[in-house]
């Protein structure tokens, strides 16, 4: 274990038997180490692909132009 895995703080999550079964028979022969350690590695992209959402504009700026450009054309604004 590195030094800083050492120093992070760990709780308890609870999830179902047959949930932690399921990826106990999926980790095997990976690189995981134990249920623990692929179930935070999922979370943690988990968590990044939703954070990185939030952050992102649906549109940008040249989209909005153009679509502001179309209905023009179009006689809506």
């Amino acid at each position: 274990m590195g030094e800083r895995e050492r120093s992070v703080k760990y709780t308890t999550v609870s999830i179902p038997v047959t949930l932690y079964n399921r990826i106990k028979r999926l980790i095997e022969g990976t690189g995981f180490t134990s249920v623990s350690q692929y179930v935070t590695y999922v979370l943690r992209e988990v968590v990044a692909a939703h954070e990185e959402s939030l952050r992102e504009e649906p549109f940008t700026d040249e989209d909005k132009e153009r679509i502001l450009e179309k209905l023009r054309r179009l006689g809506y604004l």
